[in-house]
């Protein structure tokens, strides 16, 4: 028996997946997903690492409160994103640190 997911228990039909891009590498993402959704499927869990120790982190909350998720997402740093909807043409890249280039 093949396994069910979230989609078939609901009947879900999603629009035509498109194309957005982590790092320069492409990853598939669905209408409706959130950039961590659309990471998560794609097997990328982390994409931020921390100012202090340069520890990598990904989701913690998936729901906006924790600011673990912070991602650098066509050129603007800081989005949570557990909670920014994946566009086609999307840029993402790791966000290190703050996200903020330092002269």
């Amino acid at each position: 028996m093949t396994p069910r997911t979230p989609l078939d228990l609901v009947r879900a039909r999603p629009g035509p997946a498109f194309t957005v891009t982590f790092d320069g590498r492409e990853i598939r993402a669905l209408p409706g997903q959130t950039l961590a959704a659309a990471l998560w499927s794609a097997g990328v869990t982390s994409w931020r690492t921390t100012r202090g120790s340069g520890e990598p982190r990904g989701v913690f909350c998936g729901i906006g409160v924790c600011f673990d998720c912070l991602i650098t997402v066509n050129g603007r740093p800081n989005q949570r994103a557990c909670l920014v909807r994946a566009e086609p043409g999307d840029v993402m890249r790791t966000q290190e640190g703050d996200g903020h280039d330092t002269p």
